[in-house]
């Protein structure tokens, strides 16, 4: 049975960022295009701004395209809730077989379309395949566990240090790492 599409007209980054728990310059997602219950297809050109948070050493690592592909599952997770459900928090537990097919993300002239699809999940814990793509071109595939609400009953995730120098942030180490890249 497939679920109806929606076409998503007023879905733009003021909605979104209502909606998930980032704000400013860190809601990376500049549209929802289209979504429906196993899927979202999201808009991004916050690639190319210069002061991207993501960004470390003047560029923007394509595993970076990651947390663009976690704000469109936060945002699909948001746009299948029941309405008068509270919002569940969701973590990014894993990221499995990932492939950079590029190497950075800013250099890309083209908006970003960036896919989320699940496949599988239950009530705390959801799997997603994704990809990130420009003009056609896949940049960035992978698989991704979400676990909903992972502070509830007995598990109680401690916040991590921050092991930068104070005023930078966190998602920066995260993020820029050097990666090989397939030819």
């Amino acid at each position: 049975m497939k679920s109806r599409l929606h076409r998503a007209e007023s879905m733009g980054r003021d909605w979104i960022a209502a909606r998930i728990p980032h704000r400013g310059a860190m809601c990376l997602l500049h549209r929802v295009e289209d979504w429906d219950e196993q899927r979202i297809r999201c808009s991004a050109v916050s690639h190319r701004a210069p002061d991207n948070p993501l960004r470390a050493h003047g560029r923007l690592a394509a595993a970076c395209g990651i947390e663009y592909a976690a704000q469109a599952m936060a945002v699909h997770g948001a746009l299948i809730a029941p309405r008068d459900a509270p919002p569940r928090l969701g973590y990014l537990a894993s990221v499995r077989g990932a492939v950079l097919h590029v190497g950075r993300l800013d250099d890309i002239a083209a908006d970003l379309t960036v896919e989320a699809t699940r496949f599988s999940g239950d009530g705390n814990t959801i799997l997603y395949d994704f990809a990130l793509r420009a003009a056609g071109r896949v940049l960035l595939e992978g698989r991704a566990a979400v676990i909903l609400d992972a502070h509830a009953g007995s598990v109680n995730p401690s916040p991590l240090p921050n092991p930068l120098p104070e005023g930078e942030g966190e998602n920066r180490a995260r993020c820029n790492q050097d990666f090989i890249v397939p030819d």
